[in-house]
């Protein structure tokens, strides 16, 4: 439903002045860094450059601040739209809203098949309402500069002008990051620009609604109004319909999880048999080519133990999303009413497996996908979800960077580790489209520096069990944390 608090993106980026007063408050420990770097005294020093150095150390700062602010200020200022610059064409497109509710009426079908005992008896969930979803879609524009502007031409020929410098029909539907309440497409584009490139397809890079406005399931609503309008555009779309062998499922951190989320959706639906009514006909539920995630969030809670014992690799700040000693200022925002100790979710849905993702029973059958993540705070989720589309019969590529951050490739994509996963991303993007046959299990851990790579075995990828990850959610959920298992040394 919407509020009268829904985010509202601000057109510019931050001013000079406003960069300075970020910035000179950071001169002691950049100056630190630099000569601990340069000096060799530090660890990360070992493993990468003095750019990344700086950029990952400046970020933890900025992210644990000494004064929190108010979860609308935070929001606010990822909201921010810098505006369109450079080599890409951008058009702002939004889905129509169906006359029916079958898209709706599907998605709570498999909310409701996948509940577990955690949901039994919990108040119902808000239904959201279905509301045009915008997006961007994004393409490569050759003949720009990097200073050009986009033309002051309707955002419909600006999308026909993007098509026409696609080589590949490769789409990708992306999902961008940030916890599920910050950050917005717009912050998004040079990623997303940059795969459109690549690949030499187009990119739909969606702008689903923010939490904790717009809890579960409103984002995930989006997420399916979006693949649906790409399969099947509504009348009046300026897009062809895209084949779902030519779709790609992308997007990086909270958006990972809305990608997996929306993977687990179309699975039981086809569970089910079900067609989604939409727009007056009876449609099929096929899935996409394949998935790419770039550090995808997998548990919710935020129960496993490298959120803690990883944090000098990662800017991300400690574990805390539970805890009320660590709560941000009151606002319009946040508290929620009703209340709840979660942003995006309610208490009784926070181990549903469409958002907890490694609560879910199978993913077999699930497309061929791509997953990377560094030695960050998500490293032991991201490695168990590995282990566990392996088992299930899952095709994936996984490949882990020795003391890369969180997002890596979009945080410091100047490194040679981030260029090396945009690549190794790129490649399972044209394989997935054109040759989905020759995709092979792979994971690998790709060493700083050198880029060298190194087999992992993937069933010693984690020490966790499935009881062991569910028991740590379950546990955290109650307030209480379980004795862990052994965890192994970094390869």
């Amino acid at each position: 439903m919407s509020t009268n608090n829904d985010p509202k993106r601000q057109p510019g980026g931050a001013g000079p002045v406003e960069i300075l007063w970020t910035v000179l408050p950071k001169i002691p420990l950049i100056l630190k860094v630099i000569l601990l770097h340069i000096l060799g005294r530090s660890e990360s020093a070992q493993y990468l450059d003095l750019r990344s150095d700086l950029t990952i150390s400046v970020l933890r700062s900025m992210l644990n601040p000494a004064k929190s602010r108010t979860v609308s200020e935070v929001q606010a200022m990822t909201l921010r739209d810098p505006g369109v610059k450079g080599k890409m064409w951008v058009s702002t497109m939004a889905s129509q809203v169906p006359p029916e509710t079958g898209i709706r009426d599907a998605l709570f079908a498999a909310i409701d098949a996948m509940s577990g005992p955690e949901q039994k008896g919990a108040p119902p969930l808000a239904v959201p309402d279905i509301v045009p979803v915008e997006a961007e879609w994004t393409g490569y524009r050759a003949a720009a500069t990097k200073d050009s502007k986009p033309p002051a031409i309707p955002e419909e020929e600006k999308y026909r002008e993007l098509v026409k410098e696609c080589t590949s029909s490769t789409t990708i539907l992306y999902f961008h990051g940030g916890a599920y309440y910050l950050c917005d497409p717009a912050t998004h584009r040079p990623i997303v620009a940059k795969l459109a490139k690549l690949t030499g397809g187009r990119a739909y890079s969606v702008r689903y609604r923010l939490a904790p406005q717009h809890p579960f399931p409103a984002a995930l609503l989006d997420a399916l109004v979006s693949y649906f309008t790409l399969l099947y555009p509504p009348p009046g779309s300026v897009h062809e319909a895209v084949a779902p062998s030519n779709v790609i499922i992308a997007g990086d951190s909270a958006g990972g999880n809305l990608c997996l989320a929306l993977v687990q959706i179309l699975l039981e639906l086809r569970r089910q048999n079900r067609k989604v009514t939409w727009f007056g006909e009876e449609r099929e539920v096929p899935l996409p080519a394949g998935v790419t995630t770039l550090s995808p969030w997998v548990d919710l809670v935020q129960s496993m133990p490298s959120l803690t014992t990883n944090g000098k690799w990662d800017y991300l700040p400690p574990p805390r999303i539970l805890s009320q000693e660590h709560q941000p200022p009151t606002d319009d925002l946040w508290p929620a009413s009703p209340p709840r100790k979660h942003f995006y979710v309610d208490d009784a849905y926070m181990l549903h497996p469409l958002g907890s993702l490694h609560m879910n029973n199978t993913w077999e059958g699930a497309p061929p996908m791509y997953i990377c993540c560094g030695w960050e705070s998500l490293q032991d989720e991201d490695r168990y979800l590995v282990s566990r589309l392996a088992r299930d019969g899952v095709t994936v590529v996984f490949e882990e960077y020795q003391a890369m951050p969180h997002v890596f490739a979009a945080m410091v994509p100047q490194s040679g580790e981030a260029r090396r996963c945009v690549d190794g991303l790129t490649r399972f993007i044209g394989a997935a489209c054109d040759a989905p046959k020759t995709i092979q299990p792979a994971y690998k851990l790709i060493k700083a520096k050198t880029l060298e790579e190194v087999d992992i075995d993937v069933d010693q990828l984690t020490s966790f069990t499935e009881a062991d990850v569910r028991d740590m959610a379950r546990h955290m959920v109650l307030g209480q944390q379980p004795p862990l298992p052994d965890v192994p040394a970094k390869l």
